[in-house]
């Protein structure tokens, strides 16, 4: 699977900041369900962190994709693990 468009790779952090930004407020033990500002600025915050990684890592596009996407899930990780 060799992405040689950019906009595939950045389609694809995209849609995944959204799913790890939703997953995060879906194990939450909130009655009220999550609020989608809420769900919208965490995936925001994400993608940009993965962004900056993203450009930075001198590799194969599939390489700095899957680093990107890991780092999301650290992030993600992290702050369900400390909240």
């Amino acid at each position: 699977m060799d992405f040689k468009s950019k906009k595939a790779s950045l389609l694809i952090l995209g849609i995944t900041s959204l799913v790890c930004s939703r997953v995060l407020f879906f194990l939450f033990n909130d009655p009220e369900g999550p609020n989608l500002l809420v769900v919208t600025g965490l995936a925001v915050i994400l993608y940009f962190a993965s962004l900056i990684v993203w450009s930075f890592i001198p590799s194969t596009n599939l390489k700095r994709l899957l680093f990107a996407i890991c780092i999301q899930i650290i992030i993600v990780t992290g702050l369900y693990t400390f909240s």
